[in-house]
């Protein structure tokens, strides 16, 4: 800054008509400290202005001015205190200075006859008795002595009264007071003060010189610019003598008086250590430097604004420009007694920008916060970390934390810094490894990342980790949210708990979200999907993906936003909208959630703080050799509170009804995928990944706690003991049980799909297919998935699985959907199937809706394929037998399960009340008349509920409209039995008359 003449302001200035002495070179405060001068009672001399003193002021010291003068023996430590300077006033408080004049006037009323009555406690006693600096004695006598006029100024000067000229007279008064009374009386005070004078006064030498030049001090001296002052206060003598190394303050209205223990200035500058680190993003606790802090001689304010211009200090009426010490960093130091509400004014090339000041605030995690998250326990971790708008200290604007222990410094970037975080440097806050920063005037929509300054000083910028809300992809930023959304769900969130999944009707439409009807957003789904589901009475959807990923053609199994809906399809609070309009039409909602790994995207999760975080440390168990991404260290605290916090989170930010677990076997088992010498034994030596299974059982139990009435369902292939078992129920293996509500029964999937696809001709060799799926049924409460893998990547849909012609193939997908809904077990059929589409799933088109269009030739073919499914629903919520004893054997009997050369299968499912289904499956592509089958001999008719031949699905019409009535003939082991014609490729559902 370019130096400005005296007569711009740049050196201090005293009241009206009063003369501003010359500044004494160094040498010549060196030797009048040596000599018995009174330089400073001169000087206050000087300093008289030509009106009156205040007549308060006045008042206040005659008392103790007289006593003093009569024992005023010496000018010796007069001129003591002058070597070590008279420290500005106005930088202590009001009641202080009150405190001590009441002190010192009872003292001299009380003692006016003993020497040691001096003020503010015999403080030149106490200095002689514990050899205490002669600076620190006078110190303290100057404090007192200047009580009366600091009284006087801070009563005054708050208001911009014309009292200035009176403060300086008060001022004066008190310090040739205190000169009259500073002779000590004993010999002691004398010679102490005495070897401690040459010694302060050189020190205090080189102010006068420096100050001077205070209109362009170095970054180590920066000060107040004072022509910023709006109130223009008057300038005492004894400013000009401050100590060396304080910087000349400004003073505001209101020159308070700084206690005794402040009297030694410093600068206000930012140091160059905390520079370099605050310039570098490498800064631990920036709000230990930047900001307002009280030091000796006011208090300090320090601003780290790159690209500024200038910054100014609002506090009321107090407007005070801060000194540019240059790199975007201001200082100044103002003399106030305690830090007062203030605001800065910031300007920037074209623009003037008032706020608070981000450094002002005290952190708004508390203690409870960081040690959950230490703990691993912070089960609302999404309410802690991330980007959260809110109101602190009674200022609006957005709270950011994130969790990066090995980050050496973390700042955020954003849409409101211009994406240069440089001025935004985060705290850390202990040993949490969280970094965190409150930024004013910061609010929803603003888009933000992490720059992360990693171990090696390199820098990498990140989306965060917790983040609500994304930019749509490609784009990876994270974007400031919070919900305004008002639910409208609260009957079906009471009656959901009423029945367990598994023993509740419960058939499931997966759905693709972003391809069931390319184009449309989240409300436009809420306008059609419902009613489409609930349509052809499905109790749940399955909704994927629904966390954010990069590829939108994908399943979204490589997740990158772990808390944010997609953005592909609207905000998170459109992505409610849909959820409550399906809960208001009666339909669950569940959703794919992968906690098994994630991408190595260098924007996301992967290294994230430079060092692996979220992966595990050893690298062959954090690579996944099949999918290329890595797997997240379960046994690390913090990452196993992550993803359990992140299941609490979508049940109960969403309402989501269920989680839909994917890719448990590769969580579960060390050696997944991978050879010998690829993987090392748990500390038992076994293969098994102890840290999973624990992270599997803490997040079932957790959610099951807080969310009563949703259901987590494991997709696991394996046959690991206890999926679906309590956590603290301990099976064969040692292991208590995953915790899971509901398991995928993948085996059931894979042998009845193969059984399908072979000739028919041929599945009597394969028979054992259809039959083996009872041998395991009631191990763990199944789903029978035909879900999203089955049918893409050259799997084939499911019709097109089926051997034959064209009818053969429908025939075959209404058969087996009929044998489906009929066997122990939960359903699950994804989108398109539930009308015959023949070609694979597409992410670009969906499914063919346009096979369901009349003018189409084939329309009836698969709107067909589409009422079966509608009506099996139908039957099957209205029948408990088929849902009540899922899980319970006593809910199943085989009829015959060794028919294979007549490709049939019949059983009985029963409810608890014993009343029966049949069903039966024809699985050969011929009639078959007067069918035998054993029946309970307690049921008097049986009538046809579901025939996947009638002519309305599409088939040949081979019912029975008439109620079968059972013979006294023995068949099948049971005391009666009844004749049916099976029609070809069909599955029959009977029911007591």
């Amino acid at each position: 800054m370019t130096p400005r003449p005296e007569s711009s302001g740049s050196r201090p200035k005293g009241t009206a008509g009063e003369k501003i002495p010359e500044q004494p070179t160094a040498a010549q405060q060196k030797s009048a400290a040596k000599k018995t001068a009174v330089p400073k009672q001169a000087a206050a001399k000087k300093a008289a202005p030509a009106k009156a003193t205040a007549k308060k002021a006045a008042a206040a010291k005659t008392t103790v001015g007289k006593t003093v003068a009569k024992k005023a023996a010496t000018k010796k430590a007069a001129a003591e205190k002058t070597a070590v300077g008279q420290p500005a006033a106005g930088t202590t408080t009001a009641k202080k200075a009150a405190a001590k004049k009441t002190a010192v006037k009872k003292s001299a009323a009380k003692k006016a006859t003993t020497v040691k009555a001096t003020a503010a406690k015999t403080t030149a006693v106490k200095a002689a008795a514990s050899k205490s600096t002669a600076a620190e004695t006078v110190a303290g006598k100057a404090a007192v002595a200047k009580s009366p006029a600091a009284k006087n100024t801070a009563k005054k000067a708050p208001a911009k009264k014309a009292g200035t000229a009176k403060s300086a007279a008060a001022t004066t008064t008190a310090a040739e007071a205190v000169a009259k009374k500073a002779a000590p009386a004993k010999a002691t005070a004398k010679k102490a003060a005495a070897k401690k004078a040459a010694t302060a006064t050189s020190t205090v030498a080189e102010s006068p010189a420096k100050k001077t030049t205070a209109g362009k001090a170095p970054a180590g001296k920066a000060v107040a610019k004072k022509g910023a002052v709006k109130q223009a206060p008057a300038r005492k003598a004894a400013a000009r003598n401050a100590p060396a190394g304080q910087a000349p303050a400004l003073e505001a209205a209101s020159a308070q008086v700084v206690p005794p223990e402040m009297e030694v200035a410093v600068s206000p500058a930012v140091d160059a250590a905390d520079r370099e680190r605050l310039l570098g993003g490498m800064h631990h606790d920036p709000h230990s430097v930047l900001g307002a802090h009280p030091v000796p001689g006011g208090i300090a304010f320090r601003a780290f604004r790159p690209y500024a211009l200038s910054v100014t200090v609002v506090a009321g009426e107090l407007r005070a420009e801060l000194h540019d010490d240059g790199e975007g960093f201001f200082s100044g130091l103002l003399p106030l007694r305690e830090v007062p509400a203030y605001r800065l004014v910031v300007e920037y090339e074209g623009t003037v920008l008032e706020t608070e000041d981000a450094y002002r605030f005290l952190p708004t995690l508390g203690d409870l916060d960081l040690h959950l998250i230490g703990e691993g326990r912070h089960e609302e971790l999404w309410t802690a970390l991330g980007a959260h708008p809110m109101t602190h200290e009674g200022v609006t604007g957005t709270r950011f934390a994130v969790w990066a222990p090995n980050a050496r410094g973390v700042r955020v970037a954003g849409t409101f810094n211009f994406w240069d975080g440089t001025g935004h440097v985060m705290r850390s806050l202990g040993s949490s490894g969280v970094w965190e920063l409150f930024l004013p005037d910061v609010g929803e929509g603003e888009l933000y990342k992490f720059e992360i300054t990693r171990p090696d000083g390199s820098r990498t910028l990140r989306a965060d980790p917790l983040a609500r809300r994304t930019e749509v992809p490609p784009a990876t930023s994270s974007v400031i949210t919070s919900s305004a959304y008002e639910w409208d769900d609260a009957e079906w969130l009471a009656r959901r708990a009423e029945a367990p999944a598994h023993e509740a009707p419960f058939s499931v439409y997966e759905v693709h979200l972003a391809s069931w009807r390319p184009g449309l957003t989240y409300r436009q789904l809420a306008d059609q999907l419902p009613g489409y589901v609930k349509n052809l009475g499905f109790t749940h959807v399955e909704l994927m993906p629904v966390a954010e990923h990069p590829f939108g053609g994908s399943w979204g199994y490589q997740v990158t936003g772990f808390y944010a809906p997609t953005a592909r399809l609207g905000t998170p609070d459109d992505f409610r909208y849909l959820v409550d309009k399906l809960h208001q039409a009666g339909i669950g909602v569940l959703m794919d959630w992968v906690p098994a790994h994630f991408p190595r995207d260098a924007w996301a999760l992967a290294e994230f703080d430079g060092r692996p975080l979220y992966e595990h440390e050893d690298p062959l168990r954090a690579a996944h050799p099949d999918w290329g991404t890595l797997e997240f260290d379960f046994g690390r605290n913090e990452v196993r509170n992550f993803l359990v916090a992140n299941a609490v989170y979508w049940c109960e930010e969403f309402h989501i009804d269920g989680l839909r677990v994917d890719a448990v076997a590769s969580m579960l088992y060390l050696d997944y995928s991978r050879e010998p010498g690829q993987w090392t034994p748990n500390e038992h030596g076994g293969r098994e990944n102890l840290d999973a299974v624990a992270f599997l059982q803490e997040m079932n139990a957790t959610v099951y706690r807080r969310v009563p009435g949703v259901v987590t369902i494991a997709e696991e292939s394996t046959a690991w003991d206890g999926v679906t078992r309590a956590t603290h129920h301990k099976g064969p293996s040692g292991f208590g049980g995953l915790g899971f509500g509901l398991k995928w029964n993948m085996g059931w999937m894979h042998d009845s799909l193969q059984y399908m696809s072979h000739e028919p001709v041929h599945r009597k060799y394969h028979h054992g297919e259809m039959t083996f799926s009872m041998v395991y049924a009631y191990s763990e409460n199944y789903v029978l998935p035909i879900s999203h893998d089955e049918v893409v990547h050259g799997k084939r849909s499911l019709v097109s699985k089926m051997p034959g012609d064209w009818w053969q193939q429908r025939a075959g997908v209404r058969a087996y959907l009929g044998y489906m809904w009929a066997h122990p077990g939960k359903q699950l059929l994804f989108m398109g199937q539930e009308f015959a589409q023949g070609a694979e799933w597409s992410e670009a088109h969906g499914p063919d809706w346009w096979l369901l269009d009349p003018g189409y030739g084939a329309e009836p073919d698969h709107r067909g394929v589409r009422d079966l499914v509608r009506d099996l629903n139908t039957v099957y919520r209205a029948t408990p037998a088929l849902w009540r004893l899922d899980t319970d054997p006593a809910g199943f009997e085989w009829i015959v399960g060794d028919a294979a050369d007549d490709n049939v299968l019949a059983f009985l499912r029963l409810d608890p009340e014993g009343v029966p289904v049949l069903a039966v499956s024809n699985f050969a592509p011929v009639t078959r008349q007067d069918y035998r089958l054993g029946v309970p001999d307690d049921v008097p008719a049986w009538y046809e509920a579901v025939n996947t031949d009638a002519a309305r699905y599409g088939g040949s019409d081979v019912t029975h409209p008439d109620p079968v009535k059972p013979e006294p003939q023995p068949w099948h082991g049971r005391p009666a039995s009844i004749r049916l014609t099976l029609p070809p490729l069909a599955t029959v559902w009977l029911r007591p008359a």
